[in-house]
């Protein structure tokens, strides 16, 4: 059986504005910084195979010190790009809900129904999911396996391996920090290619 730790970047300074950082390139911030260091101590007793990364500066940061305190080095994969709010990028989620009050509540109740303006499709966003972690259970079949993701696509990932609604996309969005585990049936996602 495999083990999915699936680690939450800590907060960047767009996270604590309240501002959707979708795929732009946010470091992490002091505060930050320190949430990746508990992470670290509560994942001392984990023994990880394989540590997985998001692009992203602030994923990228957090994996470097993850794998640092393990003499480890995580690979970088492109399926796990965050989703791309278009023309969100940057703004206060307080904006979009005063600006597109009608949008902003789909997003929240239905998110699979909304594409940002100039932005990414859930579905796709779901697709790369599937693809990115039919790659990862073909390679590990077993043990622990760290996937550093930034939110919302940490909720989307949570999404598809407990086949469960998404949630409130937008609580989600400037969660920083912390970790999941997940234990994974192989053969789970026998659909995606």
């Amino acid at each position: 059986m495999l083990k999915l730790l699936l680690i939450r970047p800590g907060v960047t300074d767009f996270d604590e504005q309240g501002r959707i950082k979708g795929t732009l390139d946010i470091p992490l911030n002091d505060h930050g910084t320190a949430q990746v260091a508990q992470t670290i101590d509560e994942l001392a007793g984990e023994d990880i195979d394989a540590i997985y990364v998001s692009p992203c500066q602030c994923c990228q940061q957090t994996a470097e010190l993850l794998a640092k305190s393990r003499d480890m080095k995580a690979k970088t994969l492109k399926g796990l790009n965050n989703l791309n709010h278009g023309l969100w990028h940057g703004k206060r989620v307080e904006e979009v809900k005063q600006q597109q009050p009608k949008v902003y509540r789909q997003w929240q109740e239905h998110p699979e129904t909304v594409c940002p303006p100039e932005g990414e499709p859930l579905s796709d966003a779901k697709q790369r999911v599937d693809t990115a972690l039919a790659k990862l259970i073909k390679k590990h079949k077993d043990g622990v396996v760290a996937l550093i993701v930034p939110e919302p696509l940490t909720s989307v990932i949570l999404s598809q391996l407990n086949d469960s609604a998404l949630g409130d996309l937008w609580r989600a969005e400037c969660r920083g920090g912390g970790w999941e585990a997940f234990q994974f049936e192989p053969g789970r996602l026998a659909t995606a290619p």
